[in-house]
C-alpha cells in the first residue's frame, strides 16, 4: 500500500489475510470498510471504544472473503463514520478522509475510507455497506462506481448492523470493467433476464437538484437517453417526497437504536454530535410510528414496482450536487444530507438496486447520476452502466 496521504485507513495489513494465487480478481488490491470482519483484525466500527473493546475476528465475512478467494489482494481497514451511520464522511474520533478528485469537498460517507482510497488509488476494490446511501453519496462524490444492490442479495454475515431492513453490502471502483468482475464473484446471474429497455424518468426527483447543478445533470441524462432511448416521462409519481424522507428516517433511526441500544446503555459512549443525535432521535420513535410507516413503505415499494416493472429503470440523480465542502458549516452538511436522502431513500425503502455513474462534474468536482431498477437485477444494471460509461469514455 502506497503512503495514506488521504486518511483513509485505519489499519494496514500488517498481519497476513489468505487469498487466492490465481482468479479473476488477481492483481487486484482490496480495502475492507471497518464494519467487515476480517480474520485476525479487530471491527472498530468507526468508535474507538468498539475497536478497544473488539477481539481479532475469528473468520473473514462470507462477502470479503469471496473476494480473497477470487485472488484480490487485501490492503487494509478503512476508515467508517461513527457507526457507519452518517453521511458526511466526518468522523470526530479520526482525521477526516480526503476526497482525491476534489480536496476541498467531503469524501461522503458512511464508506469514506473506502471511497478514498479507491479514488485516490491506493486500492483497486473497497468494500462499503449502503443503508442510507454509503455507497452511492460517496461513489458520487469521489467520481466512482457504486451500487447498491438488492436488499438480501449478498450475504452480510460478519458485519457490523445499522438498520437490518436497510443494510445492504456494497463496493467501489474506477471503472466499468472492475467492477462487473467484482459482480461476477459476488453475484451470479440474475434470475430475471429481461431485458432493461424502458428508460423513465421522475420530474419530481430532478427538481431536487441543487440550482449550480442543473445543467451538468441534464447534459448527463441526455447522454445517457442518446445511448439507450428517449424515457417515459411520469409525472404523477404517487408519493410525497417529504413523506418517503420521513418514512425512512423514523425507520432506520429505530432500526439503528434497537441493533445499538444495550451497547449504548452500558455507558457513556461519548459519541459525536450527529451520531448521537440521529440515535437519540432513533430512541423516541414510537411503536405506532413504525407501524404506520411500515405501512406506507409497503406501499410505496409496491408502486414504485409497479411503475418499474420488469423492463424499467429510472434514470435520476444520485444526489443533490456536488459534495459538500469540507469548511462547510455542520448545520450546512446536515441541510445537504436532508437533501440528499430525499433521493437516496428510494433504492433503500423499496429495497431495489441502484447505480450510479461518474458522468457529470460540477466546478471541477464529480456529481453521479444513477439508475434505479428491478429487484434483482443488479447485473443487468451493471451491464447497462458498464454499456454507457464505454460510451463516455469514447467520446472523450
Amino acid at each position: 500500500m502506497q503512503s495514506d496521504t488521504l486518511n483513509a485507513f485505519v489499519a494496514d495489513a500488517d498481519k497476513p489475510v489468505a487469498n487466492a494465487d490465481q482468479g479473476p480478481l488477481s492483481g487486484a488490491t482490496l480495502a475492507v470498510k471497518d464494519i467487515f470482519d476480517v480474520e485476525g483484525y479487530p471491527t472498530g466500527c468507526g468508535n474507538p471504544q468498539k475497536l478497544a473493546d473488539a477481539q481479532p475476528a475469528a473468520q473473514t465475512a462470507p462477502a470479503v472473503k469471496a473476494l480473497l478467494g477470487a485472488g484480490a489482494r487485501f490492503v487494509g481497514k478503512t476508515q467508517t463514520d461513527e457507526l457507519a451511520f452518517s453521511l458526511t464522511g466526518d468522523n470526530v474520533h479520526y482525521p477526516q478522509p480526503v476526497n482525491p478528485r476534489a480536496p476541498g469537498r467531503v469524501t461522503g460517507g458512511s464508506s469514506s475510507g473506502s471511497a478514498a482510497a479507491v479514488s485516490g488509488g491506493l486500492a483497486d476494490i473497497a468494500t462499503g455497506s449502503d443503508t442510507g446511501g454509503s455507497i452511492r453519496a460517496p461513489a458520487s462524490y469521489c467520481g466512482l462506481v457504486g451500487l447498491r444492490t438488492t436488499h438480501g442479495r449478498i450475504s452480510l454475515a460478519g458485519t457490523m448492523p445499522l438498520a437490518p431492513s436497510f443494510d445492504t453490502f456494497g463496493w467501489f471502483a474506477r471503472d466499468g470493467a472492475l467492477y462487473e468482475a467484482v459482480a461476477n464473484v459476488l453475484l451470479g446471474e440474475d434470475g430475471d433476464r429481461t431485458p432493461l429497455t424502458r428508460p423513465i424518468r421522475l420530474p419530481v426527483l430532478e427538481n431536487l437538484i441543487d440550482v449550480e447543478a442543473a445543467q451538468a445533470y441534464s447534459d448527463a441524462r441526455i447522454f445517457v437517453e442518446r445511448q439507450t432511448r428517449t424515457p417515459i416521462v411520469v409525472e404523477n409519481f404517487g408519493h410525497d417526497t417529504d413523506d418517503l424522507y420521513w418514512c425512512f428516517r423514523n425507520l432506520q433511526a429505530e432500526e439503528a437504536w434497537q441493533c445499538h441500544r444495550d451497547w449504548l446503555s452500558a455507558e457513556d459512549r461519548k459519541l459525536g454530535p450527529g451520531t448521537r443525535q440521529r440515535l437519540e432521535f432513533g430512541k423516541s420513535v414510537s411503536n405506532e410510528t413504525v407501524a404506520s410507516e411500515t405501512g406506507r413503505r409497503d406501499a410505496f415499494r409496491s408502486d414504485l414496482g409497479e411503475v418499474i416493472g420488469s423492463d424499467g429503470y429510472i434514470i435520476m440523480p444520485t444526489v443533490p450536487g456536488p459534495a459538500p465542502l469540507r469548511a462547510a458549516s455542520f448545520d450546512e452538511q446536515q441541510a445537504y444530507r436532508e437533501r440528499a436522502l430525499r433521493l437516496l431513500c428510494l433504492s433503500g425503502l423499496a429495497g431495489f438496486p441502484q447505480i450510479t455513474l461518474p458522468l457529470a462534474e460540477v466546478d471541477g468536482a464529480p456529481f453521479g447520476l444513477s439508475l434505479l431498477g428491478p429487484p434483482g437485477r443488479d447485473r443487468a444494471l451493471i451491464s447497462l452502466g458498464r454499456m454507457i460509461l464505454k460510451a463516455a469514455a469514447r467520446d472523450g
